[in-house]
């Protein structure tokens, strides 16, 4: 396994982390699987689980909990978050004071410990002042109950305006940003983010690597019926399957058979080569699937894969295929 900083800090993280968003404690998978995913990943030195009390409405939680329980609490990376509503009460969510030190109890409860290493405020919350927002944070890290914490797909201004507060009241900074980070969606963090991320030593933990399963090669002939995409309600995964992002999925597909590696570890490895990232939040339905996910970590991509990649995702024609890469730099893969 190889780890990294997070951020500026001094803790680290496993390079290949597991989520559980539209998995764990849902009917989608089995929690007997779920639970085979969880523990194949520990055994295999992945160290970062990252939950959320929304997934499943605190469901994920409780299962990750149950399955941490065999372990060594110490030497996992714990992250939740909170915003989205869990509930009719119009206080349970945003990012106000009340809903953040209710919800990370509640989080703590359902997970089976007494701190998490990582709080992600899960979306920008226009009806909180940041300045509350932070406040509250600052007074649960010096509880103990969260170690560091972090922002998800927020702007780089939004992340501003948190560190000014931070700064404003001497409280913790956020030290990640959690955004949305694919072969086929990448212009939110390279278009704006970047600046931001560089100036303040911000690191980046980025979900959906693989697009949804897009870039697994699994549609490359269209949606299978029993496919996530074709059965889930949620919209992110619908609209995320129109033909020109498929076109480009098969051509990634196409580069990967050619380099004799699997699609998903291609396109895990291309997002872990940006240099603010620090761990891929991949999904896994199945513990073959942890497996397959950690063969990203034994692809070296040469300068001639990155730029046969651009060629595809920018949709300009690659004549060629076969010379893009020497047979010694395949067998080095």
């Amino acid at each position: 396994m190889e780890y990294r900083r997070l951020g500026t800090t001094g803790m680290q993280v496993s390079a290949i982390s597991i989520g559980a968003w539209l998995t764990y404690g849902s009917s989608e998978v089995s929690d007997d699987r779920s639970r085979a995913c969880l523990r194949t990943a520990i055994d295999n030195g992945i160290n970062f689980i990252d939950v959320a009390n929304a997934y499943s409405r605190g469901g994920a939680e409780e299962l990750v909990g149950e399955v941490i329980r065999d372990y060594d609490r110490t030497k996992l990376v714990i992250s939740t978050k909170a915003f989205f509503p869990m509930s009719d009460d119009i206080n349970d969510q945003g990012l106000s004071r009340k809903n953040i030190m209710q919800s990370v109890e509640k989080s703590l409860k359902r997970l089976g410990t007494d701190y998490v290493d990582i709080f992600f405020c899960h979306r920008y919350d226009i009806h909180t002042r940041v300045d509350e927002t932070v406040r509250a944070i600052e007074d649960l890290i010096r509880q103990g109950k969260i170690l560091y914490w972090g922002t998800s797909m927020w702007t780089g201004s939004q992340i501003e305006d948190a560190i000014d507060a931070a700064d404003k009241f001497n409280a913790y900074r956020p030290v990640i940003e959690q955004p949305l980070y694919n072969m086929l969606d990448r212009h939110a963090v390279e278009g704006g983010l970047e600046e931001t991320l560089g100036k303040h030593g911000i690191g980046l933990v980025v979900w959906s690597p693989l697009a949804g399963g897009l870039l697994t090669g699994k549609y490359d002939k269209g949606i299978p019926g029993d496919s996530r995409a074709a059965t889930h309600s949620e919209g992110f995964i619908q609209e995320g399957f129109s033909e020109y992002r498929l076109e480009r999925a098969r051509k990634i597909s196409q580069l990967a058979n050619m380099l004799e590696v699997k699609p998903a570890a291609l396109a895990l490895a291309w997002a872990l080569k940006h240099h603010n990232v620090d761990s891929v939040i991949t999904g896994a339905t199945k513990p073959e699937h942890v497996l397959s996910n950690l063969e990203a970590l034994q692809i070296n991509l040469t300068a001639e894969i990155e730029q046969a990649i651009e060629d595809i995702l920018g949709n300009k024609p690659v004549t060629s295929m076969r010379t893009i890469v020497h047979p010694d730099e395949i067998a080095a893969l």
